[in-house]
């Protein structure tokens, strides 16, 4: 028996996907409400200020005007996410070199979250997949994917349009599929229920 990848649609990777435009648009909002702040000072940096008043409209165009974009372009959604994480990292250590503890505390952390969005947002284009192999099964997770020994699952309830695995922990994982299984993909995993689980699969 080969291994075998089913794509499926995790429910936090789906809610992690949906809210995507949101927090590029709270990104956006922020580093714009920095650049006001800025003006207001006695003598603004232009170069500076540029640059933040281009990356808000920017982002604000990304949100507006692509609202496929962020899905059927991941790459693209990494590249104004890490920006995002550089331009909150740069902001607060600005604010710290002016002294402004608090406010630069806010922007580091703020560079921290977006740092694990990018993060989970990376895993989710590669990694949203349940693996059935000899040695057990792989299931997809934030902030990082689940592996379970055989001895550590008590069954498989595959169906062509979703599957569930039952652990010994009382836990179960369920998970709609991306594409209905081919009927030798089914027969594949009652084989490996009967395997290593000494059963068929689980109605």
């Amino acid at each position: 028996m080969d291994s075998l990848s089913l794509p499926v649609m995790h429910p936090s990777f789906q809610r992690l996907k949906h809210s995507g435009r949101l927090l590029h648009f709270t990104a956006g909002g922020l580093i714009l409400a920095h650049a006001v702040s800025h003006f207001r000072e006695p003598h603004p940096n232009p170069v500076y200020l540029g640059c933040l008043l281009l990356m808000a409209v920017d982002i604000f165009i990304l949100v507006l005007a692509g609202r496929n974009i962020l899905t059927d372009m991941p790459r693209m959604n990494l590249f104004f996410r890490l920006t995002e994480v550089i331009f909150f990292v740069g902001i607060g250590i600005t604010q710290f070199t002016d002294g402004r503890w608090l406010m630069g505390s806010m922007h580091v952390f703020l560079g921290f979250v977006y740092s694990y969005l990018f993060y989970c947002e990376k895993k989710i284009s590669s990694e949203e997949y349940v693996a059935i192999h000899h040695t057990g099964v792989t299931i997809p997770g934030l902030p990082e994917s689940k592996f379970f020994i055989w001895s550590n699952i008590n069954g498989i309830d595959a169906r062509y349009d979703h599957i569930v695995i039952n652990t010994s922990s009382d836990k179960s994982y369920r998970f709609d599929l991306r594409e209905n299984l081919a009927f030798e993909e089914l027969d594949q995993i009652h084989e490996f229920c009967r395997h290593y689980l000494g059963v068929g699969n689980q109605q």
